[in-house]
């Protein structure tokens, strides 16, 4: 096993606090702006950046005659899930936010048991879906109790959730060997064009603060697109399983970010359920209790091509997804 250097824990950690603090950004932004407006602004920044970038690198050449896949994979992996999380912020804090999509790997497992014939049921699995799933019962229900806007909000996160997992099975089944700079560039560049409409009639009719916008760029230009350079250049350093890790890592962040600068509440239920969360998706990600589905804790050899392999490329659009938020 490769011993990570300390630029490649450099670049570890700066994806995590890239991928730690869209939760606050978004929360600051909604007080002025509406949904559609924010994702449409993040992407099309995210793919003003990319596009040029993919292009020069051929990336999206082998995109050619998978036109219908792509756009299903922007509607489950961006357009739907960045909307969903946006709205629920509307109603739920950022910290919750960030520990409701830290159940991805469970919603992974979950689906895999259904639709990926190289699943199998085990009881290490079915207890480690418990885990996780009493962890959100406990940050769901006793954080927000009978506050049913509350309770809305965290069904729409959980909703998108449920979206990043469907689009890994996709990508495993119908784009593995793309690669994913390719991919985020056109999923990013759809969702732009897709929105836009929803966003120019929802634009606001004064213009917003500096701090809501400035949240939207820094959402588009960090969160987006520079912290998903980092991470491709962190796959090809320690491998798609240890890159997508930094997933179990930035929902801290957007805690710890949340609760200083939003001064939301930090109560020990919602600790313990966060625990039980992380617990849950850890367990269910690790060899011992998995057979050959979609293996994000395997651990490539350093600088191996992650996009030949179906695994990594579905390891890859895992890490990606619960980090961006």
């Amino acid at each position: 096993m490769c011993v990570m250097s300390r630029r490649a824990w450099l670049m570890f950690a700066a994806v995590s606090v890239l991928w730690g603090f869209p939760y606050l950004f978004i929360k600051i932004a909604v007080f002025e702006l509406s949904p559609p407006v924010i994702v449409v602004g993040r992407t099309a920044i995210a793919a003003a950046i990319l596009l040029p970038l993919a292009i020069r690198s051929g990336a999206l050449r082998a995109l050619r005659g998978r036109v219908g896949t792509v756009v299903v994979l922007s509607l489950t992996h961006i357009c739907g899930p960045f909307l969903l999380i946006t709205y629920g912020e509307v109603y739920i804090s950022s910290s919750l936010t960030a520990l409701l999509l830290a159940t991805q790997p469970l919603m992974i497992a979950a689906l895999a048991l259904r639709f990926d014939v190289s699943e199998r049921i085990t009881r290490g699995r079915l207890v480690s879906l418990g885990i996780g799933l009493t962890g959100v019962a406990a940050v769901v229900g006793f954080d927000l109790g009978s506050d049913h806007f509350g309770l809305l909000g965290a069904g729409y996160v959980l909703l998108a959730t449920l979206g990043y997992a469907g689009s890994t099975l996709i990508v495993k089944r119908k784009l593995a060997g793309v690669p994913s700079l390719g991919l985020t560039t056109a999923t990013v560049t759809l969702t732009t064009l897709f929105l836009a409409p929803f966003a120019i009639a929802t634009a606001p009719t004064q213009l917003p603060s500096l701090k809501a916008v400035s949240s939207v760029v820094i959402l588009g230009v960090f969160s987006t697109a520079v912290a998903l350079l980092l991470f491709y250049r962190l796959i090809a350093t320690i491998g798609a399983g240890r890159a997508a890790l930094v997933s179990y890592v930035n929902p801290a962040v957007a805690v710890v970010l949340g609760v200083i600068v939003l001064h939301e509440p930090l109560t020990s239920t919602t600790l313990l359920g966060f625990a039980l969360i992380l617990i849950g998706s850890f367990l269910s990600t690790t060899n011992p209790w998995r057979s050959k589905a979609v293996k994000i804790a395997d651990v490539p050899s350093p600088g191996e091509e992650t996009s030949h392999s179906d695994d990594a490329a579905a390891a890859s659009l895992a890490g990606e997804q619960r980090g961006r938020g």
